[in-house]
């Protein structure tokens, strides 16, 4: 049977502007839209926003699902439906799940873990209990003596959708400052000082042994098998010349102004945290995500550790910056992410694209998610 859904009285954020109307969608994709009063029937928005489904490349949300305390391992399936429900609620659509392959000092997967979480999802997936379009973000820590077991398991017989190149090392890319990785590390392992300092040498050992062997091999992997790949927290013109000659697509959340120019001016989509934004600031001292959006180099914004900072960061962007615009900052959680990974059916309010779409109201400057829809089917 045919599915017809048509939204009025809405105040529609398109590519490059924000119209009174309505949108007609039809068995899961836009048909139709304009001003004015709808052509037929439609669910009255009382003058809210409606504005494309939100597009999140990189959570780490699902880990705290899944190990919600030291020691205690959650159900998988209840697990996942939890954070789906959060991410729908904060009116993402598409979200790249990520899942870490290889050590490091807060986090030890093993690569029956990571297949068995995949293993979940994906059958979380073929029987149609989540809300969101669940994709596979590879987060792989090159410097991990087992990252390419384990990133090999997850690979093989699952579909991944994204790889990022991480770099933990003590003294470089987001950490150069050692006092800062020690309070970053120290405050989520309890490790005390002595023995932090025997894991930076441990951890700056690891890197001499494995970065560059592991860096080659696992992008070699990811062109076998046609997957987009993104750098993680450039800092130097020296990361960035690696990131375009391994081809990448997207550099993740790059710590200087720098590294992000370089990028932005190659062509690589330059992704930054919502959370530095609506924080103002890196809480790692690197550069703010707002210093770059006002440069002209910020592409995408992330949730990265709160799915709600999505959607806030974006309306802050153009609440703060002069002349940037709703449209504009919606775009860098939309459309934008929607193009840097390869999805061309999404991320607008046009003609032919998927009828991913939330309502939201604004109250007191706060965008409050009222209503979720993906392909045309309410969620939220």
């Amino acid at each position: 049977m045919t599915r017809e859904l048509v939204l009025g009285n809405a105040r529609v954020v398109l590519a490059d502007a924000i119209i009174d109307g309505w949108v007609a969608t039809r068995d899961g994709v836009i048909v139709d839209l304009g001003c004015g009063v709808p052509p037929h029937m439609s669910i009255d928005l009382d003058g809210d926003l409606l504005i494309a489904g939100l597009i999140e490349l990189h959570t780490d949300h699902l880990e705290p699902h899944l190990k919600p305390r030291p020691k205690v391992h959650w159900p998988e399936t209840s697990a996942i439906m939890a954070f789906d429900a959060q991410i729908a609620a904060s009116g993402i659509t598409t979200v790249f799940d990520c899942i870490r392959a290889g050590r490091d000092v807060d986090y030890a997967p093993q690569a029956h873990e990571l297949v068995s979480v995949i293993s979940s999802l994906s059958r979380a997936r073929e029987k149609n209990l989540l809300r969101a379009d669940h994709r596979l973000h590879l987060r792989c820590e090159l410097t991990a003596d087992g990252v390419l077991t384990e990133a090999e398991a997850a690979i093989t017989g699952h579909r991944v959708d994204l790889i990022s190149l991480m770099d933990h090392t003590p003294g470089a890319r987001q950490f150069t400052s050692l006092d800062a990785w020690r309070t970053y590390y120290g405050g989520k392992s309890g490790l005390p000082p002595d023995q932090l300092d025997r894991l930076i040498a441990d951890k700056c050992a690891m890197h001499e042994r494995n970065y560059a062997r592991h860096r080659q091999l696992l992008v070699a992997l990811a062109r076998q098998r046609g997957i987009v790949l993104a750098s993680h927290d450039d800092t130097t013109p020296e990361h960035v010349e690696e990131s375009l000659a391994d081809k990448v697509s997207i550099a993740e959340f790059p710590t200087s102004l720098e590294a992000a120019r370089l990028s932005h001016e190659a062509g690589i989509d330059v992704l930054m945290g919502a959370p530095n934004v609506v924080r103002g600031g890196s809480h790692s001292g690197n550069v703010a995500a707002e210093t770059l959006a006002r440069a002209g180099y910020l592409d995408i914004l992330s949730s990265d550790y709160v799915p709600a900072s999505l959607l806030l960061g974006a309306f802050e962007l153009a609440r703060r910056i002069e002349g940037y615009g709703l449209p504009r900052a919606l775009r860098s959680v939309t459309a934008n992410p929607a193009r840097a990974a390869g999805l061309t059916d999404r991320g607008l309010i046009a003609e032919g694209k998927r009828a991913d779409l939330v309502r939201v109201r604004v109250v007191e400057g706060l965008p409050i998610v009222r209503e979720v829809y993906r392909e045309g089917r309410r969620v939220i």
